[in-house]
């Protein structure tokens, strides 16, 4: 499984840093939506989903988080720990959001709007829709 997490030129100086974020140039997709998980419990996990066709970018803009990555044929864990790191999370991935520091921020780009029939919430269902092999069975 390959992971792709993409540093963000931070720009700054005394005053503080600033990353700004591009669809396109920054971001490999369109950005439909945008949205951030934070005041996350102790030893909560979030998420348990894959999508059948949303990519997102997840960058923890403050404090830190590990996710989870699994194709169904491997699974990888992924810190993400500086607000000038994204880590891409393309489609047909079973992603689970763990470890959460007490002041994380996870904010989430995502290449469309909310929409339940995208989501995968059952993990043998995932395992079925990607088939033995990790690739897209429908």
């Amino acid at each position: 499984m390959q992971v792709v997490k993409y540093v963000f030129q931070p720009h700054g100086d005394e005053r503080g840093q600033l990353v700004a974020l591009e669809e396109f140039k920054d971001i490999p997709f369109e950005i439909k939506r945008v949205y951030y998980i934070y005041d996350t419990a102790p030893g909560v996990t979030r998420g348990y989903h894959a999508h059948k066709s949303l990519e997102q970018i997840l960058i923890c803009i403050h404090g830190s988080c590990k996710i989870r990555l699994d194709n169904g044929r491997e699974k990888k864990i992924v810190p993400l720990e500086k607000p000038y790191e994204g880590l891409y999370v393309s489609n047909n991935m079973w992603r689970e959001m763990f470890d959460f520091s007490e002041d994380a921020v996870l904010m989430v780009l995502a290449s469309d709007y909310y929409r339940e029939e995208d989501y995968i919430r059952d993990y043998e269902e995932f395992l079925r829709f990607v088939g033995e092999d990790g690739e897209e069975k429908r």
